[in-house]
């Protein structure tokens, strides 16, 4: 037996005439070398000649005639009897819900479906209620494709945004449920704060940081150091310019309705710390303390299972008991990053604000005078006192270009 491997139509032709002839043959050497022939045709022809798979809604048809089926039979598979003629007269696309339901209840294969040679379904995330993103919202911001259709598609759209922001994994499910853990807001839209997280982590993923981020290297030096950035005009910028040399990506996005939301503390699936900033009050106070809020919990706090950190902070910190703590602790280094106690408690700022002892202090402790001055409104609890000095409308122009 004497048998070379198919590369050319004369090859091909040449082993159908032998295996002519060997089907004539009885004996075991004979039936040895069919075997082996066949096996390297239906090689080459699978390459040479690939069948092509069935069109997606032939495929519909071709198993309703089987089963002797009816459109209206198909309405609990793909939804109206409008839905089930659009469909099948191809002016409306196939979603995953659909061909999920087609293929357990009508044993049409997945890849013909999909219209993909060894296509699979996506698992089934059943926690996820995909219509209740806000779908439009995102369209309008560019965050996701527009889809006609779209709380239809919303499965597909939403797999688009979830791949790029790492993957399945990437979604934590307890953003899906109301929650006393973190720093939520209890009226807050647990799927509009995955979506904004989610676009958050995409975007940390698109962007290559200068450096890389050392475990550790966040410490109470390090958030000085930015601190220290807000007396710039530019502040902003240097902030998330300075944080890219260490490898911590700085992302701006407007917050979504219903999330009652200032910032967050994320990693990207290949561990790379995130901040997130919504810049909910656009004063330059406002800004700093929660950035280095966020920041604190990279440092200090996102580890092990601890994947992510938001923040209302507008929130008293007891109304969260599980993590109080740490929501505290990040309160304080930020505040004392910002202000170093010791020098707050042995100036007569507090009880003698006046515009020139906020400039004079500010310029003693080298931060911009709006961290003075939002720190005496906070604590006098007169947000009337020193308004002209906390910055409003200086922050979000900075990070116009990314949203």
């Amino acid at each position: 037996m004497s048998i070379r491997p198919i590369r050319s139509e004369s090859d091909y032709d040449a082993a159908l005439e032998r295996i002519s002839v060997l089907m004539e043959s009885s004996s075991d050497e004979a039936l040895d070398e069919l075997d082996v022939l066949t096996t390297l045709v239906e090689v080459y022809e699978n390459s040479r000649y690939p069948i092509d798979l069935p069109d997606p809604i032939e495929g519909i048809k071709f198993r309703m005639e089987q089963a002797g089926l009816t459109q209206a039979d198909l309405k609990s598979y793909i939804g109206s009897s409008a839905k089930v003629s659009e469909v099948l007269s191809g002016k409306r696309p196939l979603t995953l819900k659909m061909i999920r339901a087609l293929n357990a209840h009508l044993g049409i294969p997945a890849e013909v479906l999909i219209g993909e040679a060894a296509a699979t379904l996506p698992d089934d995330m059943t926690e996820v209620h995909w219509e209740r993103f806000p779908l439009r919202e995102m369209v309008k911001r560019c965050w996701i494709e527009p889809a006609k259709d779209i709380k239809d598609r919303a499965e597909e759209v939403m797999r688009g945004l979830i791949d790029r922001a790492g993957g399945a994994d990437t979604l934590s499910m307890a953003l899906y449920r109301k929650s006393n853990t973190s720093r939520r807001n209890a009226r807050m839209d647990p799927y509009a704060l995955q979506a904004w997280c989610l676009h958050i982590l995409a975007e940390a993923r698109s962007r290559r940081l200068e450096g890389r981020y050392r475990e550790g290297s966040i410490d109470e030096d390090f958030l000085r150091e930015v601190a220290r950035l807000s007396v710039f005009a530019e502040g902003p910028k240097l902030a998330a310019e300075y944080l890219a040399q260490h490898g911590v990506a700085l992302v701006y996005a407007e917050h979504l309705p219903r999330t009652y939301l200032d910032g967050a503390a994320l990693r990207t699936k290949e561990g790379v710390p995130v901040v997130g900033i919504t810049v909910r009050y656009d004063r330059i106070d406002n800004f700093w303390f929660c950035l280095l809020h966020e920041l604190a919990h990279v440092g200090w706090h996102l580890s092990g299972d601890i994947s992510y950190f938001v923040d209302d902070l507008s929130l008293d910190v007891s109304s969260h008991e599980d993590d109080a703590g740490m929501e505290d602790e990040a309160d304080t280094l930020a505040q004392n990053a910002l202000i170093p106690e010791d020098e707050w408690v042995t100036s007569d700022i507090l009880s003698a604000p006046s515009p020139m002892s906020v400039l004079t202090f500010a310029q003693e402790i080298g931060v911009h005078p709006a961290i003075v001055a939002g720190r005496v409104r906070k604590e006098s609890e007169n947000y009337r006192l020193l308004s002209q000095f906390v910055g409003t409308g200086e922050v979000r122009k900075h990070f116009s270009e990314e949203y």
